[in-house]
């Protein structure tokens, strides 16, 4: 009985021989080890230095990228600490760095001005002095007041429940400074003057609210009233 298992391996050992398997040539035991081996090898993936590298290079290119605009998830999370937020001013942060720029080069020209025109020229006269610096001095007021006319009826926050008769809306002053206003809607009045970006006014003031980023259509209609076209004297 054993003599017949042993002609038995020895046969299928040749058979695999001549068949030209190559793990047969050394032995049933080389296939066994093969998948082991090949099962136990990891797959091929990055080393987590690139990964780490390719992430950051990502995220550098994200913040590089210049937008006039609030970046992607600052209105989520703004609106997440107040949920009563049903508007944002698409440029609110420009607008703020434009003033506070603004602001400094106004300070800067009123204290340094005067200082810098006496010491540069000591031979001018000293009436001559006093024109120059008061002329820088005007020149960067009056920007500074230009600019914050352009830019005061712009809303940066509107808060409103629906159902209320009244919202608020978050301006600026002219010190960068954010200021809360109450507004109710039966003071709304349509805005008749040729002053660029107003959308109504309220209280004798003026306010301007971008229509293509207001997504309630409810509120925008209410906050900027149609021009009622009275025919008079036909």
């Amino acid at each position: 009985m054993a003599r017949a298992t042993l002609l038995h391996l020895l046969r299928s050992q040749s058979t695999n021989f001549r068949s030209g398997d190559p793990l047969a040539k050394v032995g049933p035991f080389a296939r066994l080890l093969t998948t082991k081996t090949n099962a136990s090898s990891p797959t091929h993936s990055p080393p987590a230095h690139t990964r780490f590298l390719s992430q950051s290079a990502a995220a550098e290119e994200e913040e590089s990228k210049i937008s006039i605009g609030p970046r992607k998830g600052a209105k989520e999370a703004n609106d997440e600490k107040d949920p009563g937020v049903v508007y944002h001013g698409p440029i609110s942060s420009t607008v703020k760095k434009v003033k506070l720029l603004s602001l400094s080069t106004c300070c800067l020209s009123v204290s340094l001005g005067p200082v810098i025109t006496f010491m540069t020229s000591p031979d001018m006269n000293v009436i001559l002095k006093g024109a120059v610096a008061s002329t820088v001095i005007f020149l960067s007021a009056s920007t500074t007041g230009a600019l914050h006319w352009f830019v005061s009826p712009y809303v940066h926050k509107l808060r409103w429940q629906p159902g209320s008769d009244s919202f608020e809306v978050e301006m600026m002053s002219w010190l960068a400074t954010h200021v809360t206003k109450t507004i109710k809607f039966a003071d709304i009045r349509n805005p008749e003057t040729n002053r660029p970006f107003v959308s109504f006014k309220a209280d004798g003031k003026f306010y301007f609210v971008d229509a293509d980023h207001c997504h309630n259509k409810a509120l925008l209609a209410k906050l900027t009233p149609q021009k009622q076209s009275v025919i008079k004297n036909l």
